[in-house]
């Protein structure tokens, strides 16, 4: 049989093409597959709505699993989504509250925090150990044999503790080997979503010495129009040097109003992609480069979190993949662009944002600012400023990049910088106390200063004469003295009062300034499980914990701050089983 040239050609285009399609689509299987599907059964019994998806951006981090709304009520059934044991049961004030880990055999562990209380077995388990070790925080690790449970055994019930601000079930699947974090949706557990994403905001950004957008050193703020289709144009702009784009999106499920997070952003040029991040996996040590992928800044500026579709130096997220040139965009005289930013769900609803660029070599009229000040620091040093009775140290890699460092010290208040700064590492502020008596140093703590009439308590060590405290936020701090006590006052009853039909003894804790650090709560001297809700300052305690054979019993409660300001509480109360 006779081929021509050109049907060569055209068969080995073909072979190629046919491979290519081949190989493209077998790596896509992969990424859907590579989860179980069917293992998993959902948590609760009820039509699943987000309030939270996986990864959404917050502060310092990325959320970490979803957050499923219990239709406003604590108390529902949580149930196990596959066989297996508790490995690990963690109850703290914030974070997330009453929360359980359970270990399956396929190699995941699933997460459910802010919880209101654990299934009667767990529960049991866990009181009796809050009450040897005294304490209502606790972290418990039972082993393989003890606490096993099957799927669809109910093993908790929904609530609003720890961190938690309204009543929510926060899920997480992690990988039970490398504890990295998996978007649980690609488990195959199903939530209504046909809405598109949303690009509300987009800016260009000049990203060297030579660059300029409309004439412009600085981020300039794109003029964006929605098209019938959903998507949407920005108005021309004319760019000169390497550039990248950013921009404010996010995404809306069926049956809820809130703004949740994008599950992946691509960034296209002239039809070639350059950037690409998706919110498939990652881990919790990575999490504070949230704050190298936003334009922290402008967040800290405007509350406005502009995502990057560039890399910037230091930023070691995982997330990333498809990035040419860490996604910047080097426009060329003369040249013609087209930009389009594609904001995408798990579901595969997609928004396109389409932005024209013409290259035009133009005078920079307005310049980038260098504020410049005596400090200058640069990333891989250690460094420090002493004056007075304070100093500041900042270790190796506190920060993301050399900066001038703006640091005063007027009137008692150290600034250091300000807040737009995001910080890798903690550092160290040291006052000395020696000016003051030692009654005095007692009651003095270090203060952030947030405005003229407020501070905020900042966890303060002692040592000698000197107060210090690590931090990663930079801005304004003092040295404050609190000498008020805590407040204790009763609830559900009063003193000398029989408490036959009641439930449960509630008293609320309170401290204005550097608020309660510990409390102890007693029954006619032995120690009793008084469950503490912060966000309200309520202190709870369950009369099923114990049989009353006498009458007349004696409740004592002592709270102290995190200066050691004490209070007692003392009352009389009758009760008999």
């Amino acid at each position: 049989m006779y081929f021509s040239l050109i049907d060569i050609k055209e068969h080995t285009m073909y072979r190629k093409f046919i491979l290519m399609l081949l190989f493209f689509t077998t790596i896509v299987n992969y990424s859907q597959n590579k989860y179980p599907k069917n293992y998993f059964q959902k948590p609760l019994k009820i039509p699943l709505v987000l309030a939270a998806t996986f990864g959404e951006l917050r502060t310092n981090h990325f959320h970490a699993g979803i957050d499923i709304k219990t239709q406003k009520r604590e108390g529902l059934p949580i149930y196990a989504i596959a066989d297996g044991y508790i490995s690990r049961i963690k109850i703290q004030h914030w974070g997330y509250g009453k929360a359980l880990y359970l270990r399956h055999p396929n190699g995941y562990t699933s997460v459910y925090a802010h919880l209101q209380r654990f299934a009667p077995k767990i529960e049991t388990f866990v009181k009796k150990k809050q009450y040897a070790k005294e304490s209502y925080t606790i972290q418990l690790f039972p082993n393989e044999s003890f606490l096993k449970v099957k799927k669809g055994e109910i093993i908790a019930y929904s609530g609003n503790t720890g961190g938690s601000t309204a009543p929510h079930l926060h899920f997480e699947i992690r990988d039970t080997k490398t504890e990295k974090i998996i978007n649980p949706l690609l488990f195959g557990i199903k939530i209504k979503d046909s809405i598109k994403p949303e690009i509300k905001t987009a800016y260009i950004y000049p990203l060297d010495d030579f660059s300029q957008v409309n004439q412009s050193a600085n981020p300039v703020k794109l003029q964006i129009r929605k098209q019938k289709n959903g998507n949407l144009i920005a108005d021309k702009i004319y760019v000169s040097g390497t550039v990248g784009i950013g921009v404010k999106s996010y995404d809306r499920l069926n049956g809820a109003s809130n703004k949740n997070g994008i599950y992946k952003l691509d960034l296209y040029v002239n039809n070639e992609k350059i950037y690409n991040h998706c919110l498939e996996t990652f881990s919790f040590a990575e999490g504070k480069y949230v704050n190298l992928l936003v334009d922290y800044a402008h967040y800290k500026k405007k509350y406005e979190r502009i995502q990057r579709c560039f890399v910037i130096p230091n930023n070691k997220l995982s997330i990333y993949g498809d990035l040419v040139n860490s996604g910047q965009i080097y426009i060329q005289d003369g040249m013609s662009y087209l930009v389009e930013v594609v904001a995408s769900d798990l579901k595969g609803n997609k928004t396109k944002l389409t932005i024209p660029i013409q290259g035009k070599k133009q005078k920079i009229l307005l310049k980038k600012e260098v504020k410049k000040t005596d400090y200058y620091f640069k990333r891989n040093e250690f460094n420090t400023i002493s004056k007075e009775n304070v100093r500041v140290a900042f270790p190796k890699y506190s920060f993301y990049d050399n900066l001038y460092f703006n640091f005063d010290y007027t009137d008692g208040v150290v600034k250091l910088h300000d807040n737009s700064v995001p910080l890798n590492k903690r550092f160290t502020l040291t006052f000395n106390t020696s000016d003051y008596t030692k009654d005095e140093q007692k009651h003095l703590f270090i203060a952030q200063v947030k405005s003229k009439r407020r501070l905020s308590y900042v966890n303060t060590k002692r040592k000698e004469n000197k107060l210090y405290c690590n931090s990663k936020t930079l801005g304004k701090y003092k040295l404050a003295s609190d000498y008020t006590k805590p407040t204790i006052t009763a609830i559900n009853f009063k003193n000398g009062q029989w408490l036959s039909v009641k439930k449960t003894l509630k008293v609320r804790v309170k401290d204005d300034l550097t608020g309660v650090k510990s409390y102890r709560a007693t029954i006619d001297e032995k120690w009793i499980l008084m469950e503490y809700e912060p966000k309200t300052g309520i202190l709870t305690y369950d009369f099923n914990d114990k049989k009353f054979t006498s009458a007349k019993h004696t409740l004592k409660i002592v709270v102290s701050d995190e200066v050691k300001n004490t209070n007692t509480y003392i009352a009389t109360f009758y009760k008999k089983n």
